[in-house]
């Protein structure tokens, strides 16, 4: 575990305190491994996982094994398959009326039938989680759609995330399922590609489209992407009703780079508040706080699970 770069405080609350969170690497019991309740941050989100970018091994983690809905964090996969499959990013894509309904809301601003690049239409997939450029993606993966889902889910057992699995590009689908821990093996698989850091973590874009001829301006979900002090390199958020709100990200914290893996939370802003007291966690060891309606939340889910048999469950 590469702790270089930590508070002295965190290195010896994690070497020395009772069922510190380094035994639970060790250890290998995802029982060992919810333990953090104990000694880690106190978050509004009801699974977390966190780790040093590019080590898969967790330095926190709260039903990090649990496999939920992850709404549009599923974008991830989508651009790492899409890179992963060879086409053109200069390529322009037409944005067919899809094939089969959305399983939710799939509102979109893009024009049927206009033309995009291929590099562009995965920016603002990524960047502003524009559900109908996802879909586009996949529609146009070699083998079409159905041979984009099955990539998805080949990826994904190919990099050990034993709670995944995938029916669709976007996220709609509530049927989406994955765990805070192999999300962290996905985003460090993610990073290999300057493109996703570069294109999830872009503040704004003026899209240009062709036949006909029109732009659209899309912003980031992500506000910290706009704060320099945050040193974002990858991002991504989600939402769906079933999912609650969720973020995973890189960032600069205690000047590492840093995984954070962030699922159902109740309120708009309680992944970033969640971000921040991570990051407070590992400068100084402080706890921190989340409100009341969120800890009503997080029962409520968690007594939810318990009763679906589902506290960690493997989709596979």
């Amino acid at each position: 575990m590469r702790l270089a770069g930590f508070s002295p405080f965190v290195i010896l609350m994690l070497l020395w305190l009772p069922g510190s969170l380094l035994a639970h690497q060790t250890g290998g019991e995802s029982q060992k491994r919810e333990a953090e309740t104990d000694s880690g941050p106190r978050l509004a989100s009801v699974n977390a996982a966190v780790a040093v970018a590019g080590d898969n091994k967790l330095i926190f983690g709260k039903n990090a094994d649990r496999s939920v809905p992850i709404a549009s964090v599923t974008k991830v996969m989508t651009a790492l398959v899409v890179l992963e499959s060879g086409e053109p990013l200069d390529e322009w894509l037409t944005f067919h009326e899809r094939h089969t309904p959305a399983a939710a809301n799939a509102y979109s601003r893009i024009r049927i039938d206009s033309e995009m690049r291929r590099k562009d239409v995965l920016r603002i997939a990524l960047m502003s989680s524009e559900n109908f450029a996802a879909y586009t993606l996949a529609r146009n993966h070699p083998g079409g759609f159905d041979a984009f889902i099955e990539a998805m889910n080949a990826k994904a057992a190919a990099l050990g995330m034993t709670g995944t699995r995938f029916v669709d590009p976007t996220g709609l689908s509530s049927e989406n399922l994955s765990t805070a821990a192999d999300l962290v093996k996905l985003v460090n698989a993610a990073a290999d590609y300057p493109e996703i850091r570069e294109y999830s973590t872009t503040g704004y874009f003026r899209g240009q489209f062709r036949q006909p001829r029109y732009s659209l301006s899309f912003g980031n979900t992500n506000a910290l992407v706009h704060r320099d002090s945050w040193g974002v390199a990858l991002s991504k958020t989600g939402y769906l009703s079933e999912a609650g709100r969720c973020l995973v990200m890189i960032s600069k914290m205690n000047g590492k780079e840093v995984v954070t893996v962030l699922l159902d939370s109740l309120g708009t802003r309680s992944p970033m508040g969640d971000a921040g007291r991570i990051k407070r966690w590992l400068d100084t060891g402080a706890r921190g706080s989340v409100a009341a309606a969120a800890r009503r939340y997080e029962q409520e889910k968690n007594a939810s699970y318990a009763t679906a048999g589902n506290s960690t469950v493997s989709v596979n």
